[in-house]
């Protein structure tokens, strides 16, 4: 199968260096274009990263000598991964779109757009539909997002109890990495011997994006699930992996037993065999003192949430601890993941 080109838009940064290592060897994506600032354009993408570099692999061959351009809708591809700061994504990414691209992005801005799904494939893969309403503003370009990582990991999570139970309030606390602070990110003596009980928004974030993503489209519009959400975010000192411990209320009343099973027969993906989806997506830990960020953030390859502590709540109905990957699963690989689905599902031409 000839590969589809695609672009990085800000691919020095974090998330763009973890687009680019997942992208590399991808069975049916192929880099062609990495996207800058004005500062690095022109420059090798080896140099520009020089002293920068942090993911967990060298930069991959026949990447390292290509020439960083600028974010304009010019790049021989169509199809492009946004790993943008929020402070410029928004109109870069809509004209892209406007110029036909297939626009798939980690970045904030559109997550909340009337017309763009906010797309957890295993969870709300039916929210695509909203994009023959957005052709009337972009023709044949799109604009798919990822939520934001913490998201992402308690959705993901509680996707099969709301799918089967229905769920009426969440309650969370999160434990985060300090990578999804970016780079250079926390300084060192904010965040080591302390936990910073604070991150701008994303408590927000989680309150508003959750209901998006478990809500209903029905007549091109999107309505948000009715659960009460209330998020307490906090960053820790671990370099990836967020831990999140949930505490729930069900519509109808479950079992612990029950509760196990639909974790373990949720596999909605299964079919469609996308090259990034994790197989099982959701990993059901037994121990104790489990999931624990070093031992389990890179199950199913950095793209599952793992659950554990499945336990009776004497405030609400049931508490549990959830673990996701906040670069992998949280940021890059769910874009990935959104494009793979796009393909699967005849949306890329």
């Amino acid at each position: 199968m000839k590969k589809i080109k695609v672009g990085v838009l800000g691919a020095t940064g974090m998330v763009g260096q973890r687009f680019i290592e997942l992208l590399h060897n991808h069975p049916w994506f192929e880099i062609s274009e990495v996207g800058a600032s004005e500062r690095s354009a022109g420059k090798r993408y080896d140099e520009a990263v020089e002293g920068r570099w942090k993911a967990d692999t060298p930069i991959p061959e026949g990447i390292a000598d290509l020439e960083l351009k600028l974010c304009k809708p010019d790049l021989d591809c169509k199809l492009v991964f946004g790993a943008m700061d929020r402070s410029i994504a928004g109109p870069i990414e809509e004209e892209f779109a406007s110029s036909g691209y297939a626009v798939v992005t980690n970045s904030k801005n559109h997550r909340m757009v009337d017309d763009v799904p906010l797309l957890i494939p295993e969870v709300n893969s039916e929210h695509l539909e909203i994009l023959k309403k957005q052709k009337e503003r972009f023709g044949d370009g799109l604009i798919v997002t990822n939520p934001n990582c913490s998201t992402i990991g308690m959705v993901l999570a509680l996707a099969p109890l709301h799918e089967q139970f229905g769920l009426s309030k969440i309650m969370v606390t999160t434990m985060q990495a300090v990578s999804g602070a970016g780079y250079p990110g926390v300084p060192s003596l904010d965040v080591l011997d302390n936990v910073l009980p604070n991150i701008g928004g994303e408590e927000e974030k989680m309150e508003t994006e959750s209901l998006k993503i478990l809500g209903n489209l029905e007549n091109n519009q999107f309505s948000n699930a009715k659960i009460k959400i209330s998020a307490d975010c906090n960053r820790v000192a671990v370099k990836d992996g967020h831990l999140e411990s949930i505490s729930i209320e069900l519509n109808e009343k479950a079992t612990r037993e029950q509760l196990v099973e639909s974790f373990r027969n949720f596999n909605p993906l299964k079919e469609l065999n996308l090259p990034t989806a994790p197989n099982p997506p959701i990993v059901l830990r037994d121990e104790e003192d489990r999931p624990q960020p070093r031992q389990d953030r890179n199950e199913g390859n950095g793209m599952a949430a793992v659950i554990g502590r499945v336990r009776e709540c004497n405030v609400l109905d049931w508490k549990l601890n959830a673990l996701s990957h906040n670069t992998i699963r949280g940021a890059a690989g769910a874009s990935i993941l959104n494009a793979e689905l796009l393909k699967a599902k005849g949306y890329l031409k």
